[in-house]
């Protein structure tokens, strides 16, 4: 069992409050008691703190650079297998235990709310789930594939809407199977002793690699695939008819396309959007079964 972390062993001072230890306790916005802990420890990291100030500069620097060399490349160059190899064993050596097991949940996560906004469509809609369990599975171009799946769930599902004159509309019992906890643990990810980059500061050294390993097509679809947080939460949003959950989302509008400069900020939090949302959802999947008839009964007869 791993240690508690230091803003929870340490307890309240009155005198001199803990910022990490108040985050942790607020209910505000919907996160699992784990991955909160995990993404405060990230978060309050050494990593954080002291690397991160000096790579985010740095990378964006590259990522100006990388633009100004890629005029002169052939505009179809690429080499996916490449970057994604570079990813996968810069985690496995590099990212701290907590940052890994937040990416790897986030390829379940976004497969299980693309699923629930499909399943619970007027129309049929097909998608394509990522569900890696160990960190070798990313070398089969599951980043790129990740953010092709959000673009693909949006044109076929509003294709089908149109040539079927639906519209998406509020579902009275909506279907939530899909919704379950990721199998993939904390415990299982990488400790080496050179495991201690946080989530942020790896986001940021990773995308100027991710920029140069990829067409500019995909390079600019893959930050822009950031924008369609609202455009995904608006569709969970009228399935559950509660357009108040929109609060959670902040990507800004899906039309304004954003300079990539700020692509390893913004998908940080498209990672804590997912899981907000992903949270709602098993929230409101576990009181639609405690509302059911069936659990009623069960819950009766066991107090029998």
């Amino acid at each position: 069992m791993s240690p508690q972390p230091d803003f929870l062993a340490a307890g309240h001072d009155p005198k001199d409050p803990n910022p990490w230890l108040a985050l942790y306790l607020d209910r505000s916005t919907p996160l699992p008691d784990a991955v909160k802990e995990a993404w405060l420890v990230d978060s309050s990291s050494a990593s954080r703190q002291y690397l991160l100030p000096i790579i985010r500069p740095l990378a964006r620097a590259f990522i100006v650079l990388i633009q100004i060399v890629k005029m002169v490349m052939p505009k179809r160059w690429s080499a996916s297998r490449t970057l994604h190899w570079i990813l996968a064993e810069g985690m496995k050596r590099l990212v701290a235990p907590e940052a890994n097991w937040l990416v790897m949940r986030h390829f379940h996560l976004g497969a299980q709310i693309l699923a629930f906004i499909a399943r619970n469509s007027p129309v049929p809609v097909e998608t394509t789930p990522l569900t890696p369990v160990a960190l070798d599975e990313l070398k089969d171009d599951l980043f790129v594939k990740h953010d092709i799946n959000l673009f693909n769930l949006v044109i076929r599902l509003n294709q089908a809407l149109r040539e079927h004159g639906e519209v998406l509309a509020p579902v009275a019992e909506p279907d939530f199977s899909m919704i379950q906890e990721p199998a993939v643990r904390l415990e299982d990810m990488p400790r080496g002793p050179l495991n201690v980059i946080d989530l942020q500061t790896a986001i940021e050294c990773f995308t100027p690699i991710f920029q140069f390993f990829l067409t500019d097509n995909d390079f600019w679809r893959a930050a822009n695939s950031l924008q369609l947080d609202e455009t995904i939460g608006l569709y969970a949003a009228t399935i559950l008819g509660a357009p108040q959950h929109l609060i959670l989302l902040n990507n800004k509008h899906p039309l304004v396309p954003m300079s990539t400069l700020r692509a390893g900020y913004r998908l940080v939090l498209h990672g804590l959007s997912s899981e907000m949302l992903h949270a709602l959802l098993t929230r409101l999947k576990e009181a639609q079964h405690s509302a059911s008839p069936q659990a009623r009964a069960q819950a009766e007869a066991a107090a029998l």
